[in-house]
């Protein structure tokens, strides 16, 4: 790979699905100017990382795509994690993104210079890079999350993370804890626990579990596919319009949610005889409260003889294993984590200086907050993919992805266009259109069960809901359409006003 400049038009961080997202939108407006810094070693963020057995999408990938790059396969329906990183590789490939791609530089730092009007972007290695503007798109599922346990740097055994999966370690004929029962784990468990000779699953709190449908077409729908022109676009817009009218009312406590519950609850009680177990397994708050799993295969693994779902809380780890509160010690060899990730640690573990020095870890102190999950007020040219209150509950986020990509794209394009005509301008979003924005969003939030009694990755340590979209996702579409000159402020490079 030839060696990028050190100055760039946009400086995109993350080559992720957002991060490439943002990438082909710039080039689809004549925008080349830009370097894509990837930490790792190949491009896929999420995808890449999370190779434990059985990762997959539980959402259907003619939905979890872009539309600029459809999805058509007639024969997969939910494709494991190996297809949708090569999907995510035949996108970069397709559309021009390979020259663009620097990997190997991890971002630790953001400094924006106000005599300069740009910013500056500092590497793990000491090098700086400067660039006009700056997309983020270092993704909310990108920061494992590993469980405050006591001991549990004395345990001998092997411990590693799902979104770390320690390949070189073999399962086989092991003793095994996993902790944690969210979508990480219900996708791990049915497929080690017929190789492992115990199996431990430490549950917290249980979750709604609703039957996943097959991951291939059913032969009619899969020759419908390939045999109909348009088939393909009808059956995306089906997902779409089926998700919008039903799950998003059922998470805003609608008629739907009882539909939902009661599919959930016929498909414990037939897929678990045991009424002790069945009991441990039915969740006590609303459904949607945490994210809904999908799995046919969950609940019959935890039924095996070999597998115990373990409820009573976890004292510390040991030398040996782990011990509850009730003074049981279970020796294990080894313990995966699937706790899930730092959502509402936004850019973390980057550093970053707007305007007069202001740290951005300091403004969102008491919770992340962005106009359009995009601007920040004083972070000039700074601009967020999915960022606050921008991940979807009900939908497949690649949908608000790709309405934030093009909504970037035409705000860049907005700066060339002046910078073309000798002017160098900043863009900043005004702080009254944080304070409607973030009012609109907690309107929204009070009227959904993800504010309820539970525990979630969608909200911060004080229940305010940080991560997720509480309206339509066509409403998102819509606002993020084009740029709002009401809402922003162009400004002089290298004179921003102080706030």
């Amino acid at each position: 790979m030839t060696e990028q400049p050190r100055h760039v038009q946009v400086a995109v961080i993350g080559a992720g699905l957002a991060g490439l997202g943002a990438a082909v939108q710039l080039k689809r407006r004549g925008l080349h100017s830009f370097t894509v810094f990837e930490k790792a070693g190949d491009l896929g963020g999420t995808w890449r990382d999370n190779t434990y057995p059985g990762a997959g999408c539980d959402i259907p990938s003619h939905l979890y795509s872009y539309s600029f790059a459809p999805y058509r396969d007639s024969a997969v329906r939910y494709p494991r994690q190996p297809e949708v990183l090569a999907y995510l590789r035949r996108c970069a490939d397709d559309h021009g993104l390979v020259p663009h791609l620097r990997y190997g530089t991890e971002i630790t730092a953001l400094r924006y210079d106000d005599a300069a009007g740009h910013w500056i972007l500092g590497t793990a290695d000491g090098t700086e890079h400067t660039a006009d503007a700056v997309v983020t798109a270092v993704g909310q599922l990108s920061l494992p999350r590993y469980p405050d346990l006591p001991g549990l740097d004395e345990f001998a055994g092997t411990a590693f993370h799902t979104a770390r999966w320690d390949h070189d370690h073999d399962l086989d004929g092991r003793d095994v804890a996993v902790i944690g029962t969210g979508s990480s784990a219900a996708q791990v468990v049915p497929e080690i626990a017929g190789r492992v000779r115990r199996l431990y699953v430490h549950q917290r709190s249980p979750n709604w579990v609703l039957p996943k449908p097959g991951e291939r077409f059913h032969p009619l729908l899969s020759a419908l596919l390939r045999t109909v022109p348009g088939a393909h676009g009808a059956y995306r817009g089906l997902l779409f319009r089926r998700s919008e009218a039903v799950l998003l009312p059922a998470l805003r406590r609608g008629r739907a949610a009882a539909l939902l519950a009661f599919m959930a609850r016929r498909h414990l009680a037939g897929q678990v005889p045991d009424p002790e177990l069945r009991a441990r397994l039915t969740p006590p708050f609303a459904i949607g409260c945490k994210r809904i799993v999908l799995s046919s295969e969950y609940f019959p693994a935890l039924a095996r003889d070999n597998v115990e779902l373990v409820t009573d809380p976890i004292a510390r780890v040991t030398e040996k294993g782990i011990e509850t509160r009730d003074g049981t010690l279970r020796e294990v060899d080894t313990i995966i984590h699937a706790t899930g990730f730092r959502t509402t640690e936004f850019l973390a573990p980057m550093e970053v200086s707007g305007s007069g020095g202001q740290r951005l870890d300091e403004v969102w102190r008491h919770g992340a907050r962005a106009h359009l999950g995009i601007h920040v007020p004083g972070f000039p040219n700074l601009f967020l993919m999915y960022g606050p209150n921008t991940n979807l509950g009900h939908n497949s986020v690649t949908l608000t992805i790709e309405a934030q990509s093009d909504y970037v794209a035409q705000c860049v394009q907005l700066l060339s266009g002046h910078a073309e005509r000798g002017e160098r301008v900043v863009l900043d979003a005004r702080e009254e259109a944080l304070t409607a924005w973030q009012r609109r969003i907690d309107e929204g939030a009070a009227r959904t069960v993800w504010t309820d009694d539970c525990t979630n990755w969608f909200k911060n340590a004080d229940g305010t809901l940080t991560n997720n979209w509480p309206y339509k996702t066509a409403l998102y579409r819509r606002l993020t359409a084009r740029p709002d000159p009401a809402a922003l402020r162009l400004l002089p490079a290298g004179r921003l006003p102080a706030r």
